[in-house]
């Protein structure tokens, strides 16, 4: 038989939604109205990393720091994928034949994920000169 959800089951999940939004523009209201509002030429003045501003904005930076940056997105989320596999891997395995072909599954996204690296790792991506 299948339980069937009412609208009013999710009730806590709306007042837990709307009391964390309340809070964080509440706090965001409050520390606005109740800071400190002291302007000054160097606290006005762009800043970023600790460099110094100079010249133009358009740089030209090394593509090697996009590259880290996008694989590492890449592949974290990639592991976020598997998390929910560990999770229900006893269920799954109740449900089907053995668990062999949600295992095979998880085995074919894991090659096609270490594929992906050993290419990075035989194109250089990764060699920082």
């Amino acid at each position: 038989m299948k339980e069937s959800y009412l609208p009013s089951d999710y009730l806590p999940i709306i007042v837990q939604f709307v009391a964390a939004l309340g809070f964080v523009v509440t706090s965001i209201i409050a520390t606005h109205l109740l800071g400190p509002k002291r302007n000054s030429q160097v606290k006005d003045e762009s800043w970023e990393c600790g460099i110094e501003a100079h010249g133009d904005a358009r740089t030209p930076i090394s593509i090697k720091y996009f590259l880290i940056a996008i694989l590492f997105v890449l592949f974290d989320v990639e592991i976020i994928f598997m998390y929910p596999w560990a999770v229900n891997f006893k269920e799954f395995v109740k449900e089907s034949q053995g668990g062999f072909a949600i295992f095979g599954e998880m085995l074919l996204f894991m090659g096609t994920l270490l594929a992906g690296f050993y290419y990075i790792i035989k194109k250089g991506v990764l060699k920082w000169e």
